[in-house]
């Protein structure tokens, strides 16, 4: 806002200004501009009044001259303002974090994004069938290297054809030609959607007619999913025409008020005296599997890895201890009898 000549002097009358005057009249646009007075030229800086000096600079101000540009304004950096923020930009790369680059998964990746995860724990295979009748199948054995103990970590709990499966473990007697006798483990874990074909293809060439599955609480959770995605992929259902053992029933008839509850976790602590060291506990395993797709760390999706492989062995541990409770039990019948 300019500060015309007239108000300027009308200011310093008010102010009692000894050199305010009256206005004159408006002087032509071609007049050249009034010269300073000598004596407040003389005066030094210190001693004029603001007023004469405002006086002096609208005076001298060149009239009817464009005004200098003003300096452009220096364009931020978007990226450094971003980073600044915390931000990242809608489809760009977000910034790399540290705990991201560990993303190395166990095992050999036998297909686009699936990965064998295979190990042997040495052990005597057992040399005669084994007794199911702890199941309530009476007259019924069942050759060791028939049975196949499994379980599954899925996406959630909640049921339906949205929950698959991201990882099956699976166990069995083998003989290693390198490395002899003993419990294998073979795991198969998902590291993208679009591997889970190639998974149940795998699995169920492991599989053979004289396959006799072994669960806790499978026949309810673990085998109905399987089927349900063997269906959904367009693949032939390889396990409704084998047997399965679930080993929670026979497990919760014997151990019934024992202790506070059923779990498998509480079945390997309180009877088989298993104590798991940095376990991952199974309800958080579907946030570690999405985690590590939404490009997050493996750590913990290794500690799924690692709680898997326990609960496969706990499953051999557990039918063999109920095998022999029930062994036990016959011959304690039979010498009462005598």
């Amino acid at each position: 806002m300019s500060l015309s000549l007239d108000k300027l002097r009308l200011l310093r009358k008010q102010a009692g200004d000894p050199k305010a005057v009256t206005p004159a009249a408006p002087e032509p646009p071609t007049a050249a501009p009034a010269p300073v007075a000598a004596n407040d030229a003389q005066q030094p800086p210190a001693e004029r009044s603001v007023f004469a000096w405002v006086e002096q600079e609208i005076r001298h101000k060149p009239t009817g001259a464009a005004a200098p540009a003003p300096a452009p304004l220096r364009r931020p950096e978007v990226g450094s303002l971003h980073r600044l923020l915390g931000l990242r930009s809608r489809g760009g790369a977000a910034p790399a974090r540290a705990s991201a680059q560990d993303r190395q998964l166990p095992g050999e990746e036998i297909a686009p994004g699936l990965f064998l995860i295979e190990s042997l724990l040495p052990q005597p295979i057992p040399a005669e069938p084994l007794s199911l009748a702890f199941a309530k199948r009476e007259h019924e054995h069942v050759a060791a290297r028939d049975l196949l103990f499994f379980d599954t970590e899925t996406t959630g709990l909640a049921g339906g054809t949205g929950t698959r499966a991201f990882m099956i473990g699976a166990a069995d007697w083998h003989v290693c030609p390198q490395h002899g006798e003993g419990l294998r483990i073979r795991q198969l874990l998902m590291s993208t959607m679009a591997a889970e074909d190639a998974m149940l293809a795998t699995f169920a060439r492991w599989l053979q007619p004289s396959t006799v599955f072994c669960s806790y609480n499978g026949r309810s959770y673990d085998a109905p999913l399987l089927k349900a995605r063997y269906r959904l992929a367009r693949q032939p259902d390889p396990i409704t025409a084998l047997d399965h053992v679930d080993l929670l029933y026979p497990t919760r008839r014997r151990y019934r008020g024992t202790w506070e509850n059923c779990k498998l976790s509480t079945i390997e602590r309180q009877l088989l005296r298993v104590v798991r060291e940095d376990d991952l506990p199974g309800s958080e395993a579907p946030g570690a599997w999405l985690r590590f797709l939404r490009g997050g760390d493996a750590v913990n999706l290794r500690r799924v890895a690692d709680h898997n492989h326990q609960d496969v062995v706990t499953l051999a541990l557990l039918l063999q201890r109920l095998v022999r409770e029930e062994r036990r039990e016959r011959e304690t019948l039979a010498l009462v009898g005598q």
